[in-house]
């Protein structure tokens, strides 16, 4: 199937000969297909539809986390800094809407077709599940946008209104997604639009926007509960569908691992996937992404790895000393998809026998990633043909449980079939409710939030959805900007010098202030000056970017600016809070 959604994309890129690449205040996207001549069979709508699956995320799976307080890197992302600015240009800002012409292009021409309307209508619904795609983007970014539900000419008033309150583009995004998920033919499939990825993304926006309403109290905005409830009945039809598990051998200290790395998505969990195949050269760079220091050396960062429970399921929090815990010390006992993220003592590459210590030089803050890594002959530029999951079922059931634990309805029995189905997976204790305590840290890191049930759904996600992307949008929709401002730290070191990282007797890495004259052979130095540094100067966590100063301004930093060339040519635009500064 991988293969076969690949052929149609090419096919489909023959046949309308490239013509859907600029912005619809350009040109007609499509315009080589007249709806006259096209739109009149199955295979019609099957090609172009096929052709909306490049809108689908790629590499930015495992690479946005990088804008979020789970990754450090070698540049400091502007985002992550506060430094971002308005941008010029519709392209610079994100305010592109080419993608949504073309689909609106599909609506508006669909119905031509001489075929049952069942038919048609699958074909629709996959085109309306890419439209609440393209717009649950837009509203993460920009807040209110325009909604257009028909495709617009370049003379057409519309292009110039106002935008159109969060309210009705969500009940928009809505109405797309049952639409979607009532008419797209059943069954399940991970590289095709079915009606359980219409469900899971119905889920996620439910989610996103229940709680941006919940914690914004500035918008001012009503049915958050009613949006959690429909985020949790989303998940739980999917649930109850029966045509999902979360993959298992019955091997928890490998199978979060390889369910990652492994060439095809698994068919039990992953619901969608985007696609890659070597024979095709549809191929992706995780591999360089975590091992070449040249592609950003994206280290994950002392908070992230403190989420992480103790194997017994109790916080590492509540280890005596475990804020200056050297890394061989701290990476014991720990939930076991600790191991299977970070390169921990033991560590070797999918189909190696040779132990690897982290390297700092591709991960500066110690930690060094490992999720999405396969074996090393994929290790050339862009050679990865992992598929890479979009939806899986593990979220859904995270999303069940926070819709829960938001509205308060969280029970155990609730939790016996979503978390705890995923720690069974990883090897670690049930969450229990009676008699729960909230985590100091958890409530440090989340101000305002002092149940504990919401805390360890949160800390869950955390952990089970590390480095897939996620971690920004949850900051921002739980209101948590802030923490993008504190200072990232790497793996605690007692002092400076020469340490063994793995405990096989050998040193591996020497914290130094200037590399000596006669290194060693072997020995990795990770050298503080003049732009690395330690908490403590002689000991401490590592700080990669010790000068460097962050800011992140509420309400301003929570959505992004419009871009300066829009707002000259539609007057009816407004900038976004602060941003008109």
């Amino acid at each position: 199937m991988k293969k076969q959604l690949l052929a149609y994309t090419l096919l489909v890129l023959v046949a309308i000969s490239g013509a859907c690449k600029k912005d619809f205040l350009e040109r007609r996207p499509l315009s080589d297909i007249a709806p006259q001549d096209f739109f009149n069979t199955e295979k019609d709508l099957e090609i172009y539809t096929n052709s909306l699956y490049g809108n689908l995320p790629g590499t930015d799976i495992y690479s946005a986390d990088n804008t979020s307080d789970n990754v450090e890197t070698a540049s400091t992302n502007e985002v992550v800094a506060g430094r971002h600015i308005v941008k010029t240009s519709a392209g610079e800002a994100g305010w592109n809407w080419g993608a949504l012409r073309n689909i609106n292009y599909f609506l508006n021409s669909y119905q031509k077709a001489a075929i049952p309307d069942s038919v048609k209508n699958h074909y629709a619904g996959i085109a309306r599940f890419f439209r609440a795609l393209f717009y649950l983007e837009k509203v993460q970014r920009f807040g209110d946008v325009p909604w257009y539900s028909y495709p617009l000419e370049a003379n057409s008033p519309e292009l110039y209104k106002a935008r159109d309150s969060r309210v009705l583009v969500i009940d928009s995004i809505l109405a797309d997604l049952d639409f979607a998920a009532a008419k797209i033919k059943a069954g399940k499939n991970v590289s095709r639009i079915t009606k359980w990825a219409a469900l899971a993304l119905k889920a996620r926006v439910c989610l996103f926007e229940g709680t941006y309403r919940k914690y914004h109290s500035e918008l001012g905005l009503s049915g958050a509960d009613e949006l959690l409830q429909k985020a949790a009945d989303a998940a739980k039809a999917i649930m109850d569908g029966g045509m999902y598990k979360l993959y298992s051998t019955g091997k928890p200290e490998t199978d979060y691992l390889n369910l990652f790395a492994a060439d095809a998505a698994n068919t039990d969990e992953v619901i969608l996937a985007r696609v890659y195949d070597r024979t095709l050269n549809k191929t992706h760079t995780a591999n360089g992404a975590f091992t070449v220091s040249t592609l950003g050396a994206p280290g994950l960062t002392k908070a992230l790895i403190n989420s992480y429970l103790m194997k017994d399921g109790t916080p590492f929090s509540a280890v005596p000393n475990y804020a200056t815990m050297p890394y061989w010390e701290e990476v014991k006992n720990r939930d076991p998809r600790l191991a299977q993220t970070i390169r921990t003592p033991g560590y070797k590459r999918i189909g190696t026998n040779v132990p690897l210590v982290p390297d700092y030089s591709d991960a500066l803050t110690g930690y060094q990633g490992i999720k999405f890594v396969t074996g090393t002959d994929q290790d050339g530029f862009n050679s990865n043909s992992n598929d890479l999951p979009i939806f899986r079922y593990a979220e859904v059931l995270l999303i069940y449980a926070e819709a829960k634990a938001e509205l308060h309805q969280l029970t155990q029995g609730d939790a016996d079939k979503s978390v705890n189905v995923i720690r069974t997976r990883a090897g670690m204790p049930f969450l229990i409710l009676a008699g729960l305590t909230a985590d100091p840290v958890l409530v440090q890191h989340n101000p305002g939030v002092t149940d504990p049930a919401i805390l360890e759904v949160r800390r869950e996600r955390r952990v089970e959805l590390a480095i897939e992307g996620f971690r920004y949008q949850d900051l921002m929709r739980w209101k948590l900007g802030a923490l993008l401002a504190q200072r990232f730290l790497g793996a605690y070191f007692p002092g400076k010098g020469e340490f063994d990282l793995d405990g096989d007797g050998k040193n591996d890495i020497a914290i130094v202030d200037a590399r000596p004259d006669n290194p060693v052979k072997g020995l990795q130095y990770f050298i503080l000056k003049p732009d690395r540094a330690l908490t403590e100067d002689t000991k401490g966590n590592i700080i990669v970017h010790p000068v460097d100063i962050k800011k992140f301004e509420s309400p301003k930093h929570y959505l992004f600016p419009l871009p300066l060339t829009e707002m000259l040519l539609n007057k009816n635009l407004t900038q976004n809070p602060d941003w008109e500064k």
